[in-house]
């Protein structure tokens, strides 16, 4: 049977280690802190259960899911994985301190693939020994529900590494699209100057939040307004892809809005926090 790691137990990392163990791969599922991995599990039993009341999966399903599923609070468990998806938060420094230290411990032969959103894969695969087997695999949030794999392929990345990984995402019942290493890739180098351009449009009073999204939502047919959508992400992790971008690209197009600057700034990070553009009640 194959083996998986998937370090870090927030959003993504527990929807990847969702979806691997779902697909018949044993998986181990690492994070700093046991509380971290309790509330990560949590999360995993209740989309189960989801699946069950919407009958997309029976009854049975879910204990056979979780039993696939093993929690460490050690890098090493990484050890023997065919594949290792690193999904720690969006910082660079923490994502290459991962991947040396993985570098260290996985087989030779294992993939280390990075759930980033925007920071360079061929920088992270530079902090390795092995550049031509780190390659990127961007999710999507949900990821037990969203269809659509980022394969990013680094400087060095091989072939080899490239056709396994799509590979293996077509075998978790998801559809990938490679493309190359250039800041944002495709989805957030789109989708990151719309979500700005609607906050440059609040700040300037051209709209209110209401009114940009139901445009979006009514005239352009999105199924979620990009401010809706900023808060689901994160306005945390909006401004740092948006920076990734504006420091990569040189272009002030990527420039992040002084409105969502200081919205992170004073805690107002969207759904997570409980407010973002909308109020969402209780963290």
């Amino acid at each position: 049977m194959s083996r998986a790691a998937v370090i870090g137990s927030g959003t993504m990392g527990n929807g990847i280690a969702h979806v691997f163990a779902q697909n018949g791969w044993e998986v181990t599922l690492i994070d700093v802190a046991e509380s971290a991995l309790t509330r990560g599990l949590g999360t995993i039993k209740s989309n189960l259960e989801r699946q069950v009341k919407k009958g997309s999966i029976g009854a049975e399903v879910p204990a056979q899911v979780l039993g696939r599923i093993t929690t460490s609070t050690a890098l090493e468990s990484a050890s023997g994985a065919e594949v290792v998806v690193e999904a720690a938060t969006e910082r660079p420094e923490l994502k290459f301190q991962i991947l040396r230290t993985l570098d260290a411990i996985c087989d030779p032969g294992a993939i280390l693939a990075s759930n980033t959103s925007s920071i360079s894969i061929t920088a992270i695969a530079a902090q390795t020994k092995r550049p031509a087997q780190v390659i990127g695999m961007h999710f999507m949030n949900p990821v037990p529900v969203m269809q659509l794999v980022e394969v990013i392929r680094g400087h060095a990345t091989s072939a080899a590494t490239t056709r396994r990984t799509l590979e293996i995402a077509t075998a978790l019942g998801k559809t990938p699209v490679e493309v190359n290493d250039y800041p944002g890739f495709v989805a957030n180098r789109i989708l990151l100057p719309m979500i700005n351009e609607a906050i440059y449009a609040v700040m300037e009073g051209v709209a209110t939040p209401e009114a940009v999204d139901t445009v979006m939502k009514l005239g352009m047919a999105h199924p979620m307004g990009p401010l809706a959508l900023a808060d689901f992400i994160g306005l945390d992790v909006c401004l740092a892809i948006l920076e990734v971008m504006h420091a990569g690209l040189g272009d002030p197009k990527y420039r992040p809005c002084p409105l969502l600057r200081r919205m992170v700034a004073a805690g107002d990070l969207g759904r997570k926090s409980g407010r973002g553009f909308y109020s969402y009640g209780e963290r």
